[in-house]
């Protein structure tokens, strides 16, 4: 059993690579990233044979896939929540920051979370947001994510999240020039600023490709629309022994409660600022 994964790349080169590998032996092929949503639609309607799975599918309202196509979905708003409720408890100035790379719904999604889940615990916290674009650039600008990160931090936020790709690496550049925190985002980013960085908000995307190429094997493969939160493991934030001492044990129990009661349907975190 064959699966090739592809990551973001340009525009005609997507489509090409898409094809290339749905016209070789790969059973099974995953495009990572949004981008890759209109491309790989159209090439599980050319190969009805293969089956394709997409990270951050676009779905449009009301559309139908193809029955070979599997769009991986995360629910960014409730790992978003936890670490926005985090910023808040331990934030001494009431004030903390978000930057977000391409202002679309995706992030959109993560700054909702995060605002909601600070205001949830202090409805006195300030949360400052700032975007570093309209395109595809915005993921990977730098330069630009410093310029917003010291902004926010002058402007009195001590803790800031980021969803903002290659852009966040400016984020924690600004974060130990200020000496204030940061957080993480999709993967466990602490290696990037030890010492800087408070937690990161992790997209499971390991257990959605794992699962579906178990499903593949086993015969039980769907298309369709699989969305993962915090009750598949989908998402979660990170809290191990490079970031305990910055947690104290009161606060950690305060966002594991509410990681519980969104779970139970308790909380219903919005999608949308």
């Amino acid at each position: 059993m064959n699966s090739t994964t592809l990551e973001t790349s340009e525009g005609a080169d997507r489509e090409a690579q898409l094809r290339q590998l749905a016209a070789g032996d790969a059973k099974l092929i995953f495009g990572v990233g949004f981008l890759f949503t209109d491309d790989i639609k159209t090439l599980a309607k050319e190969f009805p044979d293969k089956k394709f799975a997409c990270i951050d599918f676009t779905v449009a309202p009301n559309e139908t896939l193809p029955p070979n196509l599997l769009a991986l979905k995360f629910k960014e708003e409730e790992g978003s929540y936890l670490v926005g409720a985090l910023s808040a408890l331990l934030s001494k100035t009431h004030k903390v920051g978000f930057v977000g790379g391409m202002e679309i719904p995706l992030i959109q999604k993560f700054q909702a979370g995060f605002t909601a889940g600070a205001r949830a615990v202090d409805p006195k916290c300030e949360v400052m947001v700032k975007y570093a674009g309209n395109t595809g650039a915005a993921f990977k600008d730098p330069t630009k994510g410093k310029e917003l990160a010291l902004a926010e931090y002058r402007g009195g936020a001590d803790i800031i999240f980021h969803a903002s790709g290659s852009t966040g690496l400016g984020v924690f550049e600004a974060a130990r020039e200020l000496k204030k925190l940061a957080i993480g985002v999709d993967s466990d980013q602490y290696a990037e600023a030890p010492g800087f960085i408070l937690t990161s908000m992790v997209k499971r995307v390991d257990t959605a490709v794992f699962d579906a190429i178990r499903d593949l094997k086993a015969g039980t493969f769907k298309g369709g629309v699989r969305e993962l939160g915090l009750a598949d493991d989908g998402v979660t934030w990170v809290y191990d022994e490079h970031n305990k001492p910055l947690i104290p044990a009161d606060v950690k129990a305060k966002v594991d409660a509410l990681q519980a009661a969104i779970i139970a349907g308790k909380i219903h975190v919005p999608t949308q600022p």
